[in-house]
């Protein structure tokens, strides 16, 4: 896992290499064990790396191959490179070192642009043809790793994040008016390519850029993901069997291809659980669990530890509980603003961040259960819209969208009002072939754009910020796949996640498997008083947001006015004054602070 980036010119000139020292020094915490830099004619190439599989030099990078006329800076980690290696060997290609990265390299070589189809794993990377002048970006089938650029008629610079580009300078710090949409109205998602910033975009989940030197660029696609039934129909016990198997592979690969010692975030759940399970049963010794804390509030209780200990009790794990208080929540938000790529407002964030930091003194690798809510439809709000009258998306926007085209418009300054973007982007998305039923087409789009921007973007983000790899077997493609040709009303049954609870069931406590749906809980940032509703404030009364002018002023003045009216919270139990309060803090603290 690790923080790539670098240039590439159009116009004849060499690439900036004080733009390239400023984006490493920016992606330091993603890659904390060795940087690298290479360069040839118009292409610049950095790389900080954080050392998981082959720890030796010989996978440092950038990592070039003089044989092949190749360079390449890799993010991520390729499952089933040992298999890959072993047929690119069979066909005559040697190789130099031990990991993955190389795989990539002479895969490429092999394949061409094919080579994403063959990978097996979470990946962002960047590989030089420096015969044909060429560079080839990829990103993986889900989006778990991100891949941002930045482009004008001179250059093209990439990065792991936004920060990175934004230190490198020439980024264009406009507001981008659909993305703003997006953002006000799908908690926090702007799906890709777009970003908040007009000059910043990103490489969307199964898609290839190839760059010319002369700045042509072909953009494709390489795996779409259907949702249909098989054409042999499978009974309830199969579906379950194929459901624990496809997940067994993926939570093996996931602990077989490190060199490092593999931990899980225990969260309570029963997808965190579950995982400790399975690993478990294969042959896991010396498992090592982390579980975080805040204080209760009188709505909702701020740990689940009550959850957590009976699983790392049964299976013997090496357990590390933590308790934070709500002070430090609050003393360390702007650390995790500071680690957001884009805004992101999920009151767990912070959580993650807070976690990651004590997790990244004793492993460098965990499993986390991101994913299963989404692929096997464990959100309440599922079951709503499936009884829901109206069109789709009346029936999705009605429990999902934070707020109205008519809110938005009472939201933002007049500056920003236009077309409902993000109605018509989900009405695109819902009405796309290759999805059986309207739950189909949610679960479809759930996986593929609105998870990739919420929680899979915070989990990296947030555990990367302290060099800590965090992998999602939920989020494997086959077990994706696998999910998505499954009825949607076995998935729905007995308040969601049917199958993993059947595949639990005598694995794992009872009270895990039975207890209601949790999340990970921080609840002085979902119900705002006291020291929290003080710090919402002072961002939102400052001087930057009141000359930003991006927010219409009686709206703030209604929502501070009852923090705790039901208008302030979101169909999905968001908070809209927390909402804007990040969406103002990242805006101060990323954009800023960039200099004109």
């Amino acid at each position: 896992m690790c923080g790539i980036c670098g240039e590439l010119r159009f116009d004849g000139a060499m690439p900036e290499l004080g733009a390239l020292r400023r984006m490493l020094d920016r992606l330091r915490r993603r890659g904390p064990d060795h940087e690298g830099t290479w360069s040839d004619g118009p292409l610049a190439l950095g790389h900080r790396r954080l050392a998981v599989i082959d720890l030796s030099p010989r996978a440092n990078q950038p990592m070039v191959d003089p044989e092949l006329g190749l360079a390449l800076v890799f993010n991520g980690a390729i499952y089933n490179y040992p298999e890959l290696r072993e047929t690119l060997m069979r066909e005559g290609y040697r190789f130099f070192s031990h990991g993955d990265t190389e795989v990539i390299l002479k895969a490429y070589h092999r394949w061409g642009a094919d080579c994403v189809r063959h990978l097996h794993g979470m990946f962002a990377f960047a590989v030089w043809d420096w015969h044909a002048r060429r560079l080839f970006l990829a990103r993986d089938r889900l989006g778990i790793k991100p891949l941002y650029y930045t482009r004008d008629g001179a250059r093209l610079r990439f990065a792991s994040n936004t920060q990175a580009l934004l230190a490198a300078g020439g980024v264009d710090t406009e507001l981008d008016a659909v993305a703003l949409h997006h953002h006000l109205t799908l908690h926090a998602v702007v799906p890709a390519p777009r970003t908040l910033l007009r000059g910043i975009r990103k490489l969307a989940p199964a898609h290839t850029l190839t760059v010319e030197a002369d700045g042509g660029e072909r953009l494709e696609c390489y795996w779409s993901l259907e949702a249909r039934r098989p054409a042999v129909p499978r009974s309830e016990a199969e579906w379950v069997q194929g459901t624990r198997e496809v997940l067994e592979r993926a939570v093996e690969r996931r602990l077989r291809i490190a060199d490092v010692p593999v931990g899980v975030l225990l969260s309570g759940g029963l997808d965190s659980s579950l995982l400790v399970g399975l690993l478990a049963e294969a042959g896991a010794r010396g498992l090592k669990t982390y579980t975080v804390g805040f204080e209760d509030h009188p709505e909702e209780k701020g740990s689940e530890f009550e959850y957590s200990d009976p699983v790392a009790e049964r299976f013997g794990t090496e357990h590390h509980k933590f308790h934070i208080p709500n002070h430090e929540v609050v003393r360390r938000l702007p650390e995790a603003v500071d680690a957001m790529a884009e805004p992101m407002v999920a009151q767990d964030a912070v959580a993650f961040y807070l976690l990651s930091e004590r997790v990244a003194q004793d492993v460098k690798v965990v499993q986390s259960g991101q994913g299963a809510d989404e692929v096997f439809g464990g959100y309440f709000w599922y079951p709503l819209m499936h009884t829901e009258p109206g069109t789709d998306l009346d029936r999705f926007r009605r429990h999902y969208f934070d707020r109205s085209h008519e809110e938005f418009a009472q939201t933002v300054t007049e500056r920003w009002v236009a077309e409902d973007y993000t109605s018509e982007r989900i009405a695109r998305e819902l009405e796309r072939p290759g999805a059986e039923t309207f739950l189909d087409a949610v679960l479809r789009m759930d996986v593929t754009m609105l998870i990739t921007d919420d929680p899979v973007k915070r989990v990296d983000n947030m555990t990367m910020a302290w060099g800590l790899e965090a992998r999602v077997p939920f989020l494997d493609h086959e077990v994706v796949e696998y999910a998505m040709s499954m009825p949607p009303e076995l998935k729905l049954r007995g308040s969601g996640k049917w199958p993993l609870k059947q595949i639990a069931r005598g694995l794992l406590p009872d009270m895990v498997i039975d207890r209601p749906k949790g999340y990970f809980p921080v609840p002085a940032l979902k119900y705002v008083r006291g020291e929290v509703f003080e710090f919402v404030r002072a961002i939102l009364d400052s001087e930057a947001c009141r000359r930003r002018g991006l927010f219409r002023r009686e709206y703030i003045d209604r929502l501070l006015a009852d923090p705790q009216a039901p208008e302030v919270f979101t169909p999905i139990r968001g908070n809209k004054l927390w909402h804007l309060a990040l969406l103002e803090l990242w805006l101060q603290r990323h954009v800023d602070s960039v200099a004109p």
